[in-house]
């Protein structure tokens, strides 16, 4: 492991194992009687040291595995030449439970254990439980720590990542909340330059018509009304084009049934199957009509694909003489709309029907939802076509 990359409590581990490792050899060294066993010991701290300076052993598993075999080699010509060199057994394990797999981290330590044991009786040490118990003992406190502390890194781990996807989920929602934000202001502004501005430069125009009928023939005002009436159409022009341009994106491009036809290609390959039919002579409608019956189409398909475990969905656009009329099927699993209404709207949801009934009936329309447990259910909102207004006026 890169050194650069430790915390500050794995630096402290790594710098007790050093430690620990140095100070047992030293030991070792000490207690031979012989100068092979001096020389076995200084060869094997020669190629611990050779493992924390080697860049390769770091960034390689197979250097890694070399060093290891090495290191465990020179440990054994330690212990056959001095019994005091099986106490370099205990930073052995973790070393081979850190840079070796499990599955072969786990014999490792084993053999590790065994070999302790008969070095201390080869060299002809009194046998008692303790000649055992020691080693295993050691190798199960080693096991148990480096099992644990890699579980709890794991976990840690997992932590981490949580936290940062609830980061970047949380900097998509308010992304998602300023897109919304916009387009809602985009469309209150279009539907009040329509119904204020936009509806009183065509009822100007339409009374200038008027009086420009009644005047008599030859009128000197006729010039002047004729000059007010063709500024108030286009004003009246002017304020349509702002209404386009806040138009929301999705009715830019098209009409209201090009948009409520890609809507259907939104469900995901996890969703419905939703197909999208209109019914009627199609004509015309008011910006605010349009984005009104797209919202509440997409409202209401975001309902089906959340929670109705709908196969299949239909949208259906139908123009029926003075009414327009949105309809959303789904065969999901259905609700009871008499008990969702008693449920106050909360952070979990519950705004999407109250939001689509007082879009319908801001335009004087009407909002019905049919559905039972197990049956599907039916979005259905109409709304009154307005009056046909004289070629030019319509806003």
């Amino acid at each position: 492991m890169d050194p650069r990359h430790l915390t500050p409590a794995l630096r402290a581990l790594r710098l007790c194992l050093h430690l620990l490792m140095a100070g047992l050899l030293v030991l070792a060294a000490l207690r031979a009687h012989t100068a092979a066993g001096v020389a076995a010991a200084v060869v094997t701290g020669v190629v611990y040291a050779a493992g924390s300076f080697l860049p390769a052993v770091r960034e390689s598993q197979r250097a890694a595995a070399v060093w290891l075999g090495t290191l465990c080699l020179a440990w054994l010509v330690l212990l056959w030449v001095t019994p005091d060199g099986l106490w370099i057994a205990f930073p052995l394990y973790f070393l081979q439970l850190h840079l070796l797999p499990v599955r072969w981290s786990l014999p490792a330590v084993g053999l590790t254990a065994g070999a302790a044991i008969l070095s201390y009786v080869r060299h002809g040490a009194a046998l008692n439980p303790g000649v055992f118990i020691g080693p295993l003992l050691g190798a199960a406190v080693a096991v148990a720590t480096v099992l644990g502390y890699q579980a709890l890194y794991r976990e840690s781990e997992r932590r981490r990542r949580m936290v940062e996807e609830l980061i970047a989920t949380r900097a998509e929602l308010a992304a998602a909340e300023r897109h919304a934000g916009t387009l809602a202001e985009r469309e209150r502004l279009a539907r009040e330059i329509h119904d204020t501005l936009a509806q009183g430069l065509s009822s100007i125009q339409l009374l200038l018509r008027a009086a420009e009928r009644a005047l008599p023939e030859g009128s000197p005002a006729a010039g002047h009304i004729d000059a007010a009436r063709r500024a108030a159409q286009d004003n009246l022009a002017e304020a349509r084009r702002f209404v386009r341009a806040l138009t929301p994106p999705d009715l830019e491009h098209g009409s209201l049934a090009g948009a409520l036809e890609r809507l259907c290609g939104t469900a995901g390959p996890d969703g419905p199957r939703v197909r999208f039919s209109v019914s009627g002579t199609p004509v015309e409608l008011p910006t605010p009509y349009e984005v009104a019956l797209l919202r509440i189409a997409q409202s209401a398909l975001a309902n089906t694909v959340r929670h109705s475990a709908a196969s299949r969905a239909e949208i259906t656009l139908s123009f029926m003489g003075g009414s327009v009329t949105l309809d959303v099927v789904d065969d999901g699993k259905g609700f009871d709309p008499g008990a969702l209404r008693a449920v106050r709207p909360s952070s979990e949801g519950g705004f999407g029907l109250p939001a689509m009934r007082s879009r319908a009936e801001s335009l004087g329309g009407s909002f019905t939802v049919e559905s039972a447990p197990g049956q599907g259910a039916a979005v259905a909102v109409s709304l009154p076509l307005p009056l046909t207004l004289p070629a030019g006026a319509d806003a």
